[in-house]
């Protein structure tokens, strides 16, 4: 009997239990697409804040590191949390605080309270990301793990691709405000699917069993934060600031290992990387997601300076690589049930390998089509490797233990994407070897986008020899079945 099955109390006909695993994977891929959303829609808005409270843009930059913040510092805490009190009921929580926080938002009257809703925002979109993978496990038989792990990468590329068409729309047709009242409509929608069609928790919250790790918790949230803001403050410098916040997240980091060794409940069980999926995947992750985040960060320069594009084509041939993603998502995903996660990860890999290679050999005069057509290999190799990637870890984890293990696989996106932002962000400034990025000559970009992404190749070669020796340990250890 499934879980959903004992939240009704009968065994359902085969048609009935198919509905209600699609009605839960519709509350699921909302869950995502709003999480999602809820990044890339504010990103557009940052010029008219700035008009509509008079404040310089880096005081209104932090509308969009308010939210992130609040998703890195959080997501593996609130994972573990689900594990422990119930992940329905958290994830319930999470939906009803994201939507209460996205009516604040559309109200405030102040910036400040206005990031002071948004830090409230991303802890419901991180609860609502660290428990929506861990609830697949849950809802969908083992053999469709792959396509409801494609759907949720398809759903999240959505959210990614429709916020800045959607956020321009709106805010040229109703206001700013509207941005975040959209919300509304579609939280309740899902906060009610979620209620109806997920299994409920099997029986009361068990915080007096299994204690939360509060210590833990804040001391990872801390060490995230500095090292957060370490990659983001300055705007692309790198300072003393920088500096001193990097030795705060290193002194942070020490003392969580140290805190986790002697807890009685520990937030992260240092065992866990004792297993060579879960820390290859882990480690992958981080990097793919580095990678990915030069398309974002050199993208827009190299159109626009190297190929003279102007802003509006700018923004669709970037909105590509979103379309894309969300075009092979349930495909990939279906692919990684047929063929296996550890080959599909791989060629997923590839892919992504191959498409920098592509832009590292690119030249101006093949214009639009000499990007695209690499960027579309990057993409939907990203596509697969995350389908895949999100299914070898998740498939045969522990049921008390998803909540923590999702959490951690969204935490190493994330921070690879914060990495990107910067590391990458760096490399491109350094190869194209000019003072001003924003005024650089147009061969002085492309030499920069060619060198960058003959780093990130080469990244990707490092990701590949760590999946590549994970694959060749799983197989020669007996499957354990569970991460412990």
């Amino acid at each position: 009997m499934t879980a959903i099955e004992e939240r009704a109390g009968t065994v359902r006909a085969p048609a009935e239990r198919t509905a209600s695993i699609r009605w839960a994977l519709v509350a699921l891929s909302l869950s995502m697409l709003l999480s999602s959303l809820g990044i890339s829609i504010a990103n557009v808005a940052l010029p008219t804040l700035a008009l509509a409270f008079d404040a310089p843009f880096p005081s209104v930059q932090w509308v969009v590191l308010a939210y992130l913040l609040a998703i890195t510092t959080m997501i593996v805490g609130v994972g573990r949390l689900g594990d422990i009190v119930g992940r329905r009921r958290l994830l319930l929580a999470g939906l009803a605080l994201f939507t209460a926080a996205s009516i604040l938002c559309g109200m405030a009257p102040s910036l400040w309270l206005l990031l002071a809703a948004r830090a409230a925002q991303g802890l419901g979109a991180a609860i609502m990301m660290a428990l929506t993978m861990a609830f697949v496990g849950e809802t969908v038989p083992k053999a469709r793990t792959g396509s409801a792990m494609g759907l949720l990468g398809t759903m999240s590329a959505i959210g990614t691709a429709l916020g800045p068409s959607l956020g321009g729309v709106l805010i040229v047709g109703v206001g700013w405000r509207a941005i975040f009242l959209v919300n509304l409509p579609l939280g309740v929608a899902t906060l009610l699917l979620a209620r109806r069609h997920l299994p409920v928790d099997r029986g009361g919250p068990k915080a007096a069993v299994a204690g939360f790790d509060r210590r833990g918790m804040l001391l990872l949230a801390m060490t995230l934060a500095a090292y957060a803001l370490a990659m983001t403050t300055g705007r692309g410098s790198f300072g003393a600031v920088n500096l001193v916040l990097l030795l705060v997240a290193g002194l942070g980091l020490g003392l969580f290992v140290r805190a986790e060794a002697s807890a009685a409940s520990p937030l992260i069980r240092p065992a866990m990387f004792r297993d060579p999926v879960l820390s290859a995947s882990l480690a992958t992750s981080a990097l793919v997601t580095t990678v990915l985040m030069a398309t974002l960060v050199v993208g827009p320069f190299y159109l626009s300076r190297a190929l003279g594009l102007d802003a509006a084509l700018v923004g669709l041939v970037m909105s590509a690589g979103p379309i894309v993603a969300a075009l092979t998502g349930v495909p990939a995903g279906r692919l990684v049930d047929r063929l296996g996660a550890p080959r599909m990860t791989i060629l997923g890999l590839v892919g992504v390998a191959g498409g920098s290679i592509l832009l590292s050999m690119t030249s101006a005069t093949l214009g639009i089509a000499g990007y695209v057509a690499p960027l579309v290999v990057v993409t939907s190799g990203y596509a697969l490797f995350q389908a895949a990637n999100n299914t070898a870890v998740m498939a045969n984890i522990r049921p008390d233990q998803r909540g923590v293990i999702s959490g951690m696989l969204n935490l190493s996106r994330n921070l690879g994407l914060i990495t990107g932002a910067s590391a990458m962000g760096a490399v491109f400034a350094l190869a194209s070897a000019a003072d001003d990025i924003a005024t650089a000559g147009a061969e002085a970009v492309a030499s920069g986008m060619r060198i960058t992404f003959a780093v990130a190749a080469a990244l990707i070669a490092v990701a590949l020899a760590i999946a590549a020796g994970s694959c060749a340990i799983a197989a020669r250890v007996a499957p354990a079945g569970e991460v412990q």
